[in-house]
């Protein structure tokens, strides 16, 4: 296995399985138990389970290879019916999943933290993380979240935060560095920027209007450096020193294969600083909420 491929993690937010056919028309439980299974063959380790109906889980938790070859991370519930309600759920949640812990729990996000029920939560996270039912408390951010101060009052083990070859603004300013340096562990997402680079440039997202130029030229470079924007994604990421995973969502067995194709791969040798956007209203979640 390559040290790049070591890196990348598996989200399961796009399987589908609460509809009734997948890829090629087969069935999403095939589908997703296919993505599963390549994935543990080619040495993936992180997967992210996220939030899910209860079923999903049930049904997530019979197709996830035995014995678990994923170190597994859920997210709890939001923290304003209290920390006894949010023990439950992950409990339930684990035992949905058939694991008698994970890798780490996550908070659901800054804000939910930095409301007046979010300390209350966290100690209780850190509580199950003392009882042995993970092995880290994490929380997922947005750039706009001021990360470094949560973490210098949390002083979480684990953060997910958005960097892409687009949306480079927490590797500029240094963000994830300092919380490298800190000791806290650096989960990569939205690596694909919602897929922006493999869209036609007439589809983009209204709310990227003005960016589109330099999305344009982000594509030119890389047609003109000799890959492909799934090899160009991946391989900014993967290369990232901050990082200690890289999470990507898939839809099918082909994507995941696909992935994995360009993941073995040495990142290709491109200007990543000329492909940043730097407009925060183009890159504002919100907007992607919307759009």
């Amino acid at each position: 296995m390559t040290q790049h491929l070591a890196k990348l993690g598996l989200g399961s937010g796009q399987f589908g399985l609460d509809q009734p056919q997948g890829g090629r028309g087969r069935p999403r439980e095939a589908e997703a138990r296919d993505i599963l299974s390549i994935a543990a063959r080619a040495g993936l380790s992180v997967m992210e389970v996220g939030r899910h109906p209860q079923a999903i889980e049930l049904k997530l938790g019979q197709l996830i290879p035995k014995p678990n070859p994923f170190r597994l991370t859920v997210t709890t519930v939001r923290p304003d019916r209290g920390p006894d309600f949010a023990e439950g759920e992950v409990r339930a949640q684990l035992a949905r999943l058939g694991v008698e812990r994970v890798e780490a729990i996550f908070a659901p996000s800054a804000t939910d933290l930095l409301n007046p029920s979010g300390p209350a939560l966290w100690d209780r996270l850190k509580k199950l993380k003392d009882e042995g039912l993970c092995r880290k408390v994490g929380v997922s951010v947005y750039a706009s979240d001021d990360p470094l101060g949560l973490a210098r009052r949390f002083k979480p083990d684990v953060v997910q935060a958005p960097a892409s070859l687009l949306d480079q603004r927490l590797i500029v300013d240094g963000t994830l560095t300092e919380l490298a340096e800190m000791g806290v562990e650096v989960q990569l997402r939205s690596i694909f920027l919602n897929g922006v680079l493999f869209l036609p440039p007439d589809r983009a997202p209204s709310h990227l209007k003005a960016a589109a130029g330099r999305i344009s030229r982000a594509r030119r470079l890389i047609a003109e450096g000799r890959s492909d924007p799934l090899q160009a994604a991946l391989g900014f990421a993967l290369s990232r020193p901050e990082a200690s995973a890289v999470l990507v969502d898939v839809a099918s067995v082909a994507e995941m294969s696909a992935v994995i194709a360009a993941a073995s791969n040495p990142p290709p040798d491109l200007d990543w600083d000329e492909m940043a956007i730097d407009d925060p209203a183009a890159l504002d979640p919100r907007a992607w909420a919307a759009a």
